[in-house]
């Protein structure tokens, strides 16, 4: 009898728990940062609008020596993506027109709900919502 206990190989229940636990622990560590990076390409897409936003604001700096916050002077394509629209862009001026901010907001309707990049003369973008 002793002998076929001994030929059976297998794993016990024991042995199968701790590996269930050691997933689901792998698991629950890894999804929020999985969501972060997820949002982090997310925001991606915002920064190359207010990236061309910032460039337009250059072009029209060193025509009229001051910016602007009028976007249909800036001359951009209106273009909309998945998750930012250029109507959700918002442009303020600080110093008497000789610095500026412009803002992208997330579409309500979509993964970027909640996130805003921001962008300023020098170039310094920011994140919120992330």
């Amino acid at each position: 009898m002793k002998k076929a206990l001994r030929r059976k190989k297998g794993f016990t229940l024991i042995e199968l728990m701790t590996v269930v636990i050691i997933v689901g622990i792998l698991a629950s560590v890894s999804v929020p940062l999985y969501r972060a990076q997820i949002k982090k390409a997310i925001a991606s897409e915002g920064t190359a609008l207010v990236g061309s936003v910032r460039s337009s604001e250059r072009i029209y700096y060193a025509e009229h020596t001051a910016y602007t916050d009028d976007k249909d002077v800036l001359n951009l394509e209106t273009f909309d993506n998945k998750y930012f629209d250029w109507g959700d862009v918002t442009i303020t001026l600080t110093g008497s027109g000789t610095g500026f901010s412009a803002a992208a907001a997330g579409r309500t309707d979509s993964a970027a709900d909640g996130i805003t990049v921001t962008i300023n003369e020098t170039g310094d973008i920011s994140y919120t919502g992330l």
